[in-house]
């Protein structure tokens, strides 16, 4: 019986392969960089050759580290940055622009156009999502204008359109596979999540011909098969998921009320909330937490663009840290008396503000401030944002749960989770298995496959490895939400 569930990882700023064990544990994993470029402001874009290649480069290192062979292993799982957008030519396989990431808002003025329009109520209707550059069509319509004969291509069916997952499918199948997820499809702002069906009238809206798109399938499913010549061998590809989604399925949030909280480069939290699509009045997202079995299972979501990049600012933007894991040991030693507050709008604010145009500010600054307050103040900001989101939730969903589950790098600072605790008044449970994005891609790949047994015998091998429960005062707690959403308004009153 093959050993292992390969389980590829394509994030933002790395990709990452690990061979999963039955017992869920990680057998060997191996991780490259993934290179950004940023030709303006606002603007954020990837190779797709570089996408590819250090998937490639990290699937062919575990296996050799591994010892391990095609025929050891049982399925790929695959999980990826989402809303990022390529299209490519089919006969190929190569790009015709720079992959065009989730975070870039050159559509920005697009989306604020078609919303005074009037046609913000259709596309959330359909989508359960807003009218952002955030999203998928609007980047593709972008890239068919800028690169002279694409649209015609796209007519024609010579050129094909997809998220991360899609691309990388189609190259791992050599061609022969050009399919999606559901949870993928339904951040585009092209798929209808109530019928399951890619939307003629979103198509026409954004300018996006049918030829272009991907077939949608489950989570769990036969997305083809690699061809043999990259891992010596075929391997069949049973799972597919967006991050945030597969994170909901590593964290084994299968019941309705259930939240987890998921900090990489953004944070992005997500209420499970049934088979029933639950319509937002505080802006956040409805989408697709997963499809199994053809049954779709919903969740609201909210989405925040900075959360680790605010780390990522210390440390190569102010040069104040040298590796993130300083930034816990720094955050501590701020100054009590000092209430500076960073609002991390660098590409926008994200749920429940939507608001793409705003940039960031600290607010609070003495003479005395230095590093340590800043340090706090990025890692504070994650916080805060994370309130806003579950209180959002909250006003929708009055019976969620009251713990957050939460994975992500940044979860390894016991400093941020504890004063998530103490702002949120709420529980904090962080697991054992810390790579919940990757277990959820190679449960979905498993459960296909029976490598892995189902949804509640999975729910029961969750295991709890801390607790940070509330400690600061409810009128500390009151006070400083109270600063943090003043610098809100501020900065929102000020663009």
């Amino acid at each position: 019986m093959a050993a292992y569930i390969l389980a590829i990882d394509q994030g933002t700023t790395s990709s990452r392969a690990l061979l999963v064990r039955q017992d869920g544990s990680v057998a060997a994993l191996a991780q490259e960089e993934l290179p950004q470029h940023f030709p303006a402001s606002g603007h954020v874009e990837q190779e797709a050759e570089d996408i590819f290649g250090t998937v490639l480069n990290c699937c062919r290192a575990v296996l050799a580290k591994a010892g391990a062979t095609a025929s050891d292993i049982a399925a790929i799982g695959i999980t990826n940055q989402r809303e990022t957008t390529l299209v490519w030519e089919r006969a190929t396989g190569r790009a015709i622009h720079r992959a065009i990431v989730w975070q870039d808002r050159r559509t920005a003025e697009a989306c604020a156009q078609l919303e005074a329009d009037g046609h913000g109520a259709l596309v959330n209707a359909r989508t359960g999502l807003l009218l952002d550059p955030y999203f998928s069509a609007t980047k593709i319509a972008h890239i068919l204008a800028a690169v002279p004969g694409a649209r015609e291509g796209a007519e024609t069916g010579e050129l094909a359109f997809g998220t991360v997952d899609s691309f990388l499918l189609y190259r791992l199948t050599g061609g022969r596979a050009h399919v999606t997820d559901a949870t993928n499809a339904a951040r585009t702002l092209l798929f209808d999540i109530h019928r399951g069906e890619w939307d003629d009238d979103l198509l026409a809206l954004f300018g996006v011909p049918r030829a272009l798109l991907p077939e949608v399938k489950d989570c769990a499913a036969d997305f083809g098969t690699t061809d043999p010549a990259l891992f010596g061998g075929p391997i069949p590809i049973r799972g597919v998921a967006g991050d945030q989604q597969a994170a909901m399925v590593g964290q084994a949030c299968f019941a309705p009320g259930m939240v987890k909280s998921t900090y990489g480069t953004g944070c992005f939290a997500l209420l499970n909330t049934g088979t029933t699509p639950v319509a937002s009045s505080s802006r956040l997202l409805t989408t697709i937490a997963y499809q199994i079995g053809g049954q779709r299972t919903y969740a609201l979501e909210g989405s925040i663009f900075v959360a680790g990049a605010a780390v990522q600012w210390l440390r190569d933007g102010l040069r104040i840290i040298s590796t993130a894991s300083e930034s816990d040991r720094l955050a501590a030693q701020a100054d009590s008396g000092q209430d500076v507050i960073l609002v991390p709008a660098f590409v926008g604010l994200g749920a429940p503000y939507w608001r793409p145009e705003v940039r960031g500010a600290l607010f609070g600054l003495t003479r005395a401030t230095g590093p340590a307050e800043l340090a706090r103040a990025a890692l504070e900001s994650v916080c805060f944002q994370t309130v806003d989101l579950i209180d959002a939730m909250r006003a929708d969903w009055p019976d969620g749960d009251t713990v957050l589950r939460v994975d992500g790098g940044m979860t390894a600072s016991d400093f941020t989770m504890q004063r998530l605790a103490d702002l949120l008044g709420a529980p904090v449970d962080r697991p054992v298995q810390k790579e919940t994005t990757v277990l959820g891609a190679a449960y979905l790949a498993g459960l296909e496959c029976g490598f892995f047994p189902p949804p509640d015998v999975f729910a029961g091998q969750w295991r709890l490895e801390r607790r940070f429960t509330p400690q600061m005062l409810p009128e500390v707690r009151a006070g400083r939400i109270a600063q943090w959403r003043d610098a809100v308004g501020r900065l929102i009153g000020g663009v």
